[in-house]
């Protein structure tokens, strides 16, 4: 099977943003493309700490070429969470500096930050800290960002940006997260 490879190495900025299910999901299918060209990939979640899913143990069979952290305290803002504001805030802060660290580190090809925009849009990182993130990479690093409501600044930086659009969901009809698809 013939492996072409670009005349130019370009690392682009990929924003997965919207309401609907899978840009996680999304992100982690190109790390498993990666892992299939023998790329180093870092992935930073900024929000799903205190949530078990599969892809946490996944990962894990990726190793050595992928490393995964997690850096949430769970989803601020939701109902139920009871860990302060300023804990997820403090949490967050640690995981941009933990990318900035991975970004610019030179062992990694691909640097995916989960959840970031959702981090941005809860002002528990700052636009000014990503857009750094955003205009320091160096060149043939590719960045992935996902979450809900990705800014428009971010948007406008990127090169590729893909909004999910749930059209349907299960949890609509009562049905309960199902494991392998929802966690």
């Amino acid at each position: 099977m013939q492996n072409p490879e670009p005349k130019k190495k370009f690392g682009l900025i990929v924003v997965l943003t919207g309401n609907g299910k899978g840009k996680t999901s999304s992100a982690l299918g190109m790390a498993l493309r990666a892992v299939g060209h023998k790329l180093h990939v870092c992935i930073i979640q900024f929000m799903k700490g205190d949530i078990y899913s599969g892809e946490i143990d996944g990962l894990k069979w990726l190793a050595p070429l992928v490393e995964f952290h997690q850096s949430g305290k769970g989803v601020c803002a939701i109902q139920g969470n009871p860990i302060p504001y300023h804990e997820h805030r403090a949490s967050a802060q640690c995981a941009i500096g933990q990318a900035r660290e991975e970004i610019h580190s030179g062992r990694f090809d691909i640097v995916i930050l989960d959840e970031i925009n959702n981090a941005l849009q809860l002002a528990l990182v700052d636009l000014p800290q990503v857009l750094e993130l955003l205009d320091t990479k160096p060149p043939d690093l590719q960045l992935v960002l996902t979450g809900r409501d990705a800014h428009p600044k971010v948007c406008a930086r990127a090169h590729t940006v893909t909004e999910m659009l749930e059209v349907k969901h299960a949890s609509l009809d009562g049905i309960e997260p199902q494991p392998g698809i929802d966690y």
